[in-house]
C-alpha cells in the first residue's frame, strides 16, 4: 500500500500559509499532501487525524514560533514526542540567534530554524533532505 506523505504548516497569519502553500506546490508538486492550520491546537488535531489514518504518514511540520497559546517550539517538541521520524522546522521572525541556538541545542538539532523572510530553496532543501 502506498503511503501518503503529509506536510503540516502552522502560522497564525494566513498570508504566510498562502506563501508556504504556493512554494511547496511549486517545488514539490503533488508528491505530498499539504495541510494548513492557524493555531497549534488546530495543527495537533490535524496531526492526530493523520496519525490514526492507515496509509498516512506525518512527514514534515513547519511552524511559526510566535503564536497565541502555544509557541512553535513547544508545538514541534510535542509533535516529536508523538510521532517518530518527523521533520520539524520552526519559522520565525521574532527570535534572535541565541534563542535559535538554544532551541536547536535543546532538541539536538531535531528542530531546525529558519528566519522570516525565508529563502524558498533553503526551506525546500530542509524538507527533501530527510
Amino acid at each position: 500500500m502506498k503511503k501518503t506523505l503529509n506536510i503540516v504548516c502552522v502560522d497564525d497569519e494566513k498570508i504566510i500559509l498562502d506563501s508556504l502553500n504556493a512554494q511547496l506546490t511549486r517545488n514539490l508538486g503533488n508528491h505530498y499532501h499539504y495541510e494548513f492550520a492557524e493555531s497549534a491546537e488546530e495543527a495537533l488535531s490535524i496531526i492526530d487525524e493523520i496519525d490514526h489514518e492507515d496509509g498516512e504518514v506525518l512527514y514534515v511540520v513547519i511552524s511559526d514560533w510566535l503564536m497565541p497559546g502555544m509557541k512553535g517550539d513547544e508545538l514541534l517538541q510535542t509533535v516529536r514526542n508523538k510521532v517518530k521520524n518527523v521533520v520539524t522546522i520552526l519559522l520565525t521572525g521574532h527570535v534572535d540567534n541565541r534563542v535559535v541556538k538554544a532551541i536547536e541545542g535543546r532538541n539536538d538539532g531535531a528542530i531546525r530554524c529558519i528566519h522570516k523572510p525565508w529563502n524558498e530553496q533553503d526551506l525546500i532543501n530542509l524538507i527533501i533532505a530527510k
